[in-house]
């Protein structure tokens, strides 16, 4: 079977078309015909090696997807060849403590679809049966590949992480990758003031369609802390979204109100931070991780992407023979949404 990954990590130049075993559906597994794959950060990451991780080679990228059910496992119930549905990429046991108390994405052994385990962006995808979602009606496939990673981490992040109120001040730091398009959405939701900082002024009139209530730019002259302190009239923020990491995250952390929370949800630019805790405790405030979902809360993010009240921003959706300039298109300064790429033709 075709697909789109490596065969040993590296830079875009380790980029290929692989072959890897056509999977077969175990008891309780399925087996879902890809229609349309996403791309997301992590596949850079899994691409270059992450530390202490170890793939099967040949790898294939991809964590998102959304397809029709092509077969089914042993006790398998409630799903017909054809259906279409999306994938919920995160992975975990089921048995363990955590995933006992309904906080799957502290399961010690969880896992995500293309980092530790073979990715979307080829024909097939078996996964266990609790991660193969209806598609909702209203939704293409290339929008169900392109909601599921972004909206759920986005969610987590800033409702249960964050603890978003309605009122808050949030600011979202980046504003062309999927994860802003969906955080601005979700933040808007749950009732709160937002901002997206970025660097890229050109990108002003898409964010504010998307419901922001401001975007501001910031360079060296004038820096992250400074543009957030100005926008929320000297009383700091109350949650920033943070994926970028060295460059931003002290800085954000001094933006922050009284008992303001940082969610870090990556570190794009650098995973190596010094702080001034100082900061930290005289506001009372926080730096806090946060990465995937709960079963729960990705249920409750297809309940209002069913609805229509989130809806996924796709950046472009490209043939399957075209997957290496989608995955490229990471580096376009024009980059606004997800990277989808289409599956392969029977």
């Amino acid at each position: 079977m075709r697909g789109f990954g490596f065969a040993a990590h590296g830079g875009f130049e380790r980029l290929a078309y692989v072959e890897v075993p056509e999977p077969i559906p175990g008891p309780g597994e399925v087996r879902v015909r890809i229609r349309a794959a996403a791309f997301n950060h992590l596949d850079r990451f899994t691409l270059e090696g992450i530390p202490g991780l170890s793939v099967a080679l040949p790898h294939v990228l991809g964590s998102d997807g959304a397809g029709t059910v092509d077969r089914v496992g042993e006790g398998v119930v409630g799903l017909s060849t054809g259906t279409k549905v999306l994938l919920n990429p995160g992975m975990w046991d089921g048995t363990c403590p955590a995933c006992v108390a309904g906080k799957e994405a502290l399961c010690r052994n969880y896992q995500i679809l293309g980092e530790h385990v073979q990715g979307t962006v080829t024909t097939y995808a078996v996964v266990p049966r609790r991660n193969v979602h209806p598609l909702p009606e209203r939704m293409s496939f290339p929008e169900g590949a392109a909601a599921p990673l972004v909206f759920l981490t986005a969610w987590r992040a800033l409702k249960t992480v964050g603890e978003v109120r309605p009122g808050d001040r949030v600011a979202i730091v980046g504003a062309g990758g999927g994860i802003p398009t969906a955080a601005v959405q979700v933040a808007k939701l749950l009732g709160a003031r937002v901002a997206v900082v970025s660097r890229s002024a050109s990108k002003e009139a898409k964010v504010l369609s998307l419901g922001a209530d401001a975007f501001l730019p910031f360079s060296d002259d004038r820096p992250l802390d400074r543009a957030l302190w100005q926008w929320s009239e000297k009383n700091g923020v109350d949650v920033v979204l943070d994926s970028v990491g060295a460059p931003t995250l002290p800085r954000a952390v001094r933006s922050l109100a009284r008992a303001g929370r940082v969610v870090v949800i990556g570190a794009s630019a650098g995973p190596k931070v010094e702080l001034d805790v100082r900061t930290l405790f005289w506001r009372q405030a926080s730096v806090r991780g946060s990465t995937m979902s709960s079963r729960g809360e990705f249920d409750e993010v297809l309940g209002h992407l069913a609805s229509g009240r989130l809806h996924a921003v796709v950046d472009s959706a490209l043939p399957f023979e075209q997957a290496e300039g989608a995955f490229r298109r990471f580096e376009a300064p024009d980059l606004f949404g997800k990277l989808v790429v289409l599956g392969p033709t029977p």
